[in-house]
C-alpha cells in the first residue's frame, strides 16, 4: 500500500536520521497503542506507566524481575506540537474516584525514561542504562482511515454502500440510504445536498459505534473527531450511489471527489506521515468478549476490520543502516482486553479465538519479518476469583463492585456492593463462534469499578492490579531492556 509521496518519504527519512542522533545516547523505542471502540487503550497506558514508575507486580517482565529495571520517571516528550496524554489526571480516575477514563479522542504522547543494567558486559560498560519510551495513543478510527489512502471516490463510494447494505448495519444507514437514492449524482454541485448527505452520513456513523454489535467504526474516523475540522469543506462529503466510475465535471459528485480527496490530504497523509510511520513497536486492543455477546456477523465484522487494520502498518526488519532512514514495526501484539471478566480457565480460550480472530493479519506481518503475538490482559484487574456452590454444583465466579445504576439479575446497584458472577464458558473450538449460523456466545457481563489499591503492612500503596500486562511489556520492550 502505497500511502507517502516521494516528498513524505523524504520528510520520514530526514525526522528518522535526527530521531536516531538524538537515542545516540539514550535509544528511544516508541510503542503505538491503538483499538477500536471500547477496547481500552487509556487504561492500557495508564497501567503500564503507573506500575513501571511504583514497581508494580511484574514477574513476567524479566529485567524487573531480575532487578536489572531500577526506575522509571515521565520525561518532557519530544515532540511539542502533539498533546500530552494525561496520565496523572487518568490515574487519579481509576485509583482515587474509582472510574474508568474518558475514551481516546485525539493522539497524544507521553516519555517514560527507564533505567535498566544490561544482562551484556559490553551495554554495561559503554552504554548509558536508560531507554525511553515513548507512548502514543490513537484512536483505531484514525487507523481505519489509511486504506483510504488507495482508493478513489468512486471506490470508497461503492465500499461505504456495500458496507451500509448488510444487515449488520442496513438499519443504522436507513435514513441516510433513502436519502442518497433521491439524489442524481450528475446534478450539478450544490452545498446545502452535501450538508443534509454529510449530516445523515455521519449520523449513521455515530449510531454504528455506538452499537455493541458492530465494533468496527467505519471511514472516515474524522468524522465523529473534527476537532479544528469541524465545518470544513473536506469534513463535508458522504458516498454517492454512482451508476458507473465516470464523475462529470461540475456535478455533485464530482464536488464530493474533490472533498474526498482534500481529507485524505489535509488528515489522513499527515497522520500516517508525522505519526504512524514512525512507530518501532505496536500493540492493538480487541474488545473480543463483546463481539463474541453480539454474535458471528459482528466478528465477522472486526476480523475485516483487523485485517485492513494490517494493510497499513509498516512491519518488517530493518538493519543498523537502513534503521537510519526508515522505521518498521518489528513486534506487534494484539491484545484482548477485559480478560477478568472470565474466570482464569477461560483466559487460553480467549487467546485462541482471538489469534484466530487475527490469523489473516497475523500472517501478512510474521511474512514481513516482524514478530507477532495474540495475549488475554486486563490491564486493570477489577475482580477476583471465587468458587459458589448452587443446588450441589460448584461454579467459578468472579466477584467485583458492579457500577452504580448497573442492573444484574434484578438488582440494582450502588457502586459499594459486591457481586459474585458466574461468567459462563468459552467454546473450546475457536472456529465454532466464526461460523457463520454461530450462536452468540453466552458470556454474562458486568461493569465493574476499578478496584482500591491495596496497601502492604508497612503502609505502602500498591499499583494497579492486572492480569498479565508485565508479559505484554515483555513481549514489546524485554529485548531493549536486555
Amino acid at each position: 500500500m502505497q500511502l507517502t509521496t516521494l516528498g513524505d518519504e523524504t520528510r520520514l527519512a530526514v525526522a528518522n536520521i535526527a530521531d536516531r542522533a538524538t537515542g545516540i545516547v539514550t535509544p528511544t523505542v516508541r510503542l503505538g497503542v491503538t483499538g477500536l471502540a471500547r477496547a481500552g487503550k487509556t487504561v492500557f497506558i495508564a497501567a503500564l506507566v503507573h506500575n513501571l514508575i511504583h514497581g508494580g507486580r511484574l514477574p513476567l517482565l524479566r529485567a524487573y524481575a531480575g532487578g536489572r529495571l531500577t526506575g522509571a520517571e515521565l520525561a518532557p516528550q519530544p515532540d511539542d506540537a502533539v498533546p500530552r496524554f494525561d496520565y496523572e489526571r487518568h490515574v487519579s480516575d481509576l485509583a482515587e474516584r474509582r472510574v474508568w477514563p474518558d475514551s481516546t479522542r485525539q493522539i497524544s504522547e507521553l516519555r517514560l525514561t527507564l533505567h535498566f543494567e544490561s544482562e551484556s558486559y559490553l551495554a554495561r560498560t559503554i552504554g548509558s542504562g536508560r531507554l525511553h519510551l515513548d507512548i502514543v495513543d490513537y484512536p483505531g478510527e484514525w487507523l481505519l482511515d489509511l486504506p483510504l489512502m488507495n482508493l478513489d471516490y468512486a471506490a470508497w463510494s461503492r465500499e461505504a454502500i456495500a458496507r451500509a447494505r448488510d444487515p449488520l448495519h442496513a438499519g443504522h444507514a436507513q435514513a441516510w440510504l433513502e436519502r442518497a437514492e433521491a439524489v442524481d449524482p450528475d446534478a450539478p454541485e450544490d452545498e446545502t445536498i452535501a450538508r443534509e448527505l454529510s449530516a445523515l452520513f455521519t449520523a449513521y456513523l455515530a449510531v454504528c459505534r455506538a452499537d455493541e454489535r458492530a465494533l468496527s467504526t467505519q471511514p472516515p474516523g474524522r468524522f465523529l473527531m473534527p476537532g479544528d475540522l469541524e465545518g470544513s469543506p473536506a469534513l463535508t462529503f458522504a458516498p454517492l450511489i454512482l451508476t458507473d466510475d465516470r464523475v462529470r465535471p461540475g456535478s455533485l459528485a464530482a464536488m464530493m471527489a474533490r472533498r474526498f480527496d482534500a481529507y485524505k490530504k489535509a488528515v489522513v497523509r499527515p497522520f500516517f506521515r508525522d505519526h504512524f510511520a514512525r512507530l518501532d513497536r505496536q500493540i492493538v486492543l480487541v474488545d473480543v468478549l463483546a463481539a463474541l455477546n453480539a454474535g458471528a456477523a459482528a466478528l465477522a465484522d472486526l476480523e475485516r476490520s483487523m485485517t485492513e487494520i494490517l494493510t497499513s502498518f509498516r512491519v518488517g526488519r530493518t538493519n543498523w543502516l537502513t534503521g537510519l532512514v526508515t522505521r518498521r514495526v518489528d513486534r506487534l501484539l494484539f491484545a484482548a482486553t477485559k480478560a477478568d471478566h472470565l474466570h482464569h480457565r477461560d483466559h487460553d480460550r480467549l487467546e485462541a479465538i482471538l489469534a484466530r480472530l487475527v490469523s489473516r493479519a497475523r500472517e501478512r506481518a510474521q511474512f514481513a519479518g516482524a514478530t507477532v503475538d495474540a495475549l488475554a490482559i486486563a490491564s486493570v484487574r477489577a475482580t477476583r476469583e471465587a468458587s459458589v456452590t448452587q443446588a450441589g454444583e460448584t461454579l467459578p465466579t468472579i466477584i467485583g463492585t458492579p457500577l452504580p445504576g448497573e442492573t444484574l439479575n434484578g438488582k440494582s446497584f450502588d457502586g459499594e456492593t459486591e457481586f459474585a458472577l458466574f461468567p459462563g464458558d468459552l467454546p473450546r473450538d475457536p472456529e465454532s463462534v466464526f461460523e457463520p449460523d454461530a450462536a452468540p456466545v453466552d458470556v454474562r457481563f458486568a461493569q465493574f469499578r476499578p478496584p482500591p489499591l491495596l496497601t502492604t503492612a508497612e503502609g505502602a500503596t500498591l499499583s494497579l492490579p492486572h492480569i498479565r500486562l508485565d508479559r505484554a511489556m515483555e513481549f514489546l520492550l524485554g529485548d531493549k531492556l536486555a
